[in-house]
């Protein structure tokens, strides 16, 4: 039986990442950061029904000792490292702490595992976010970084990272340059979930409208189901090497708030406020990515469109709500 290692295990990603390697017969373990919070961090592998099957173990990113501690403990054959500080906003008024956990921290897990099992395979959530101020209409593993966010600029010292350890000490490191991708897991703080939450609400009566910022921001949106499996997929490749994930289609915000308003037969421009304070210091235009190497290489491909995507999440914002007894 393999045994993989999630870091973030408790966020959308990681969740879905356990669900899938449970299916392929994994014994999975995550790092959790202690907190008071503990009993309700884990509401996404409950959401799922598998949060009795993963052992968690206390760790942080920021400590390399708790690190190799749990890389001795668990030896694993694969490490996916996926835990970050990962809400764009938050980095420009936390930009150190994001430094530190979305970037010095990959290279806190890259030397664990060099010291202590080389022979593991190593997965780094890098993002799409790193192109930032786009350098070509369509973005691919060769397209230059013009990172816009604090966030941004960490995760691309943490890509580099994964590309010198693998260089320089010849681990089996790749990384994902994921582009956006949802579910009803993602946290609410983030735009597509604030808007079927929001969308939800106002169907239900609680809400009459939806406070959002810059929505001619284009994006490639795809599903974290469907991103997971691309993640394992690196990781049972003879030669690590990094990876473009994406639909290839881009929409704007305002195209995927009417997708959620029209699946509950509303009109978005009754309902649609613009409020300059939500926009960001500097925003990231418009995002499109090439998966063709992942095609090519991996057999990768998105199968959920960004309609079925959306309207999963409005159904289950929609149920979440009923489920505490309003709007009925």
């Amino acid at each position: 039986m393999k045994k993989a290692l999630i870091t973030g295990v408790t966020g959308q990603d990681g969740a879905y990442l356990a669900e899938f390697l449970l299916g392929k017969g994994y014994a999975v373990h995550g790092m959790v950061r202690r907190s008071s919070t503990a009993d309700v961090n884990d509401v996404r592998l409950r959401w799922l029904g598998i949060d009795k099957q993963i052992r968690l173990h206390d760790g942080n990113l920021s400590d390399l000792s708790s690190i190799i501690r749990i890389l001795r403990d668990v030896e694993p054959d694969e490490v996916y490292n996926l835990g970050a500080q990962s809400f764009v906003k938050s980095s420009w008024q936390q930009p150190l702490l994001t430094g530190n956990i979305t970037g010095l921290a990959v290279g806190n897990v890259l030397e664990g595992i060099r010291l202590t099992c080389p022979s593991a395979r190593f997965y780094q959530a890098s993002s799409s976010e790193m192109y930032g101020l786009i350098q070509q209409p369509m973005q691919s593993e060769t397209t230059p970084f013009y990172p816009r966010s604090p966030y941004a600029v960490a995760k691309l010292y943490g890509h580099w990272m994964t590309v010198n350890y693998r260089e320089s000490f010849g681990l089996h490191a790749s990384s994902g340059i994921l582009f956006n991708h949802e579910s009803p897991l993602r946290g609410i703080e983030f735009v597509t979930r604030k808007v079927t939450d929001g969308v939800a609400r106002i169907k239900l009566g609680l809400a009459t409208e939806l406070r959002l910022g810059n929505i001619d921001a284009q994006r490639d949106w795809g599903h974290a189901r469907d991103y997971v499996r691309a993640m394992w997929l690196m990781l049972q490749q003879d030669v690590a090497d990094d990876y473009v994930i994406a639909t290839g289609r881009t929409v704007t915000v305002r195209d995927m708030c009417r997708i959620a308003f029209s699946h509950v037969g509303l009109e978005m421009d009754r309902h649609l406020v613009i409020d300059k304070d939500l926009f960001r210091p500097a925003e990231v235009e418009v995002l499109l990515g090439n998966a063709a190497k992942a095609k090519a290489k991996l057999g990768w491909e998105a199968v959920v469109t960004l309609e079925e995507m959306i309207s999963e999440m409005v159904e289950a914002d929609l149920a979440r709500l009923r489920v505490r007894g309003v709007g009925q």
